[in-house]
């Protein structure tokens, strides 16, 4: 019995060293702005996979950040155009869009083909982009701005609300769209109880709480697949996010990257960068 006993204390002690000295695997991107450091899902294996194959090969090297727009995201990873490869040979990956990965600040998501050719929501098999964004008010978040847009042109022509049309037709050729929205979006309950519609969205507490704090680009969730998030450097990235742009919003001045892969314990993970992993994981 003492024998036995002590056989299963040697292996619960050996299981909690193996799970003590699990490696995740972090990535840093280095650029002429500095380091940013990111760590990708599990849930998303295909998309973990092939990053960290691109960027342990090297191929990521000397690619470019080459599309940058502020508040919004910066767009990197062009391996095969670099590869001089053909684009109808350009491999891709299957979606892995997961309801609890959107698209709050500092995620990192798969550059992809629109619906029209691509209603499979097939990823670029390299191309990545990092989320900026901006913060919303609930407001923002919860109205569904087709309808509303639509139901807005509706009672605006009601004799009513005259002055309304006139003060969107002033805001309209001002270009003034922000305005315009907010103008929209103050009006929303008043055009609901009119029109008797409903112009609002679901959304989970945890995105609200994320894009009415950090911020992000809800307009593209459950669109494209989010695969990771930066842990340290997004100042990074908005600074290249910054930079002055030519033709297709790419950086006059190139913004070339260089990857590298660490393998870091989750413990080490969290102490240095502050990362929670959820639970179970």
């Amino acid at each position: 019995m003492i024998k036995y006993c002590a056989f299963w204390g040697i292996l619960a002690l050996g299981l909690l060293m193996s799970c003590a000295g699990q490696k995740e695997q972090i990535v840093r991107i280095d650029t002429r702005h500095g380091e940013i450091v990111a760590i990708l899902f599990d849930d998303t294996p295909a998309h973990k996979n092939n990053f960290l194959d691109l960027a342990e090969s090297g191929r990521f090297d000397s690619t470019e950040f080459h599309r940058v727009l502020p508040d919004f995201m910066i767009q990197g990873g062009d391996v095969f155009t670099k590869e001089e490869m053909p684009a109808e040979e350009w491999p891709t990956l299957p979606a892995e869009i997961l309801p609890h990965h959107f698209h709050k600040k500092g995620m990192i998501a798969a550059a992809r083909q629109g619906n029209n050719i691509n209603p499979q929501k097939r990823s670029s098999g390299s191309q990545f982009y990092i989320v900026l964004g901006k913060v919303y008010t609930q407001d923002e978040l919860i109205t569904d701005m087709a309808k509303l847009q639509a139901a807005f042109m509706q009672y605006v022509q009601l004799q009513s609300q005259d002055n309304l049309r006139q003060e969107y037709t002033r805001l309209y050729e001002l270009q003034e769209f922000d305005s315009l929205t907010n103008l929209m979006i103050s009006k929303r309950k008043e055009i609901e109880h009119s029109l008797n519609m409903k112009l609002t969205k679901d959304m989970s507490a945890e995105r609200i709480e994320a894009y009415t704090t950090v911020g992000g680009t809800p307009h593209l969730d459950d669109e494209y697949t989010v695969f990771g998030e930066v842990i340290s450097g997004i100042d990074v990235a908005e600074k290249i996010a910054q930079e002055q742009r030519g033709a297709r919003d790419k950086p006059l001045n190139p913004v070339y990257l260089k990857m590298s892969v660490e393998p870091m314990s989750k413990e080490k993970i969290t102490k240095e960068f502050g990362y929670q992993f959820p639970n179970g994981n």
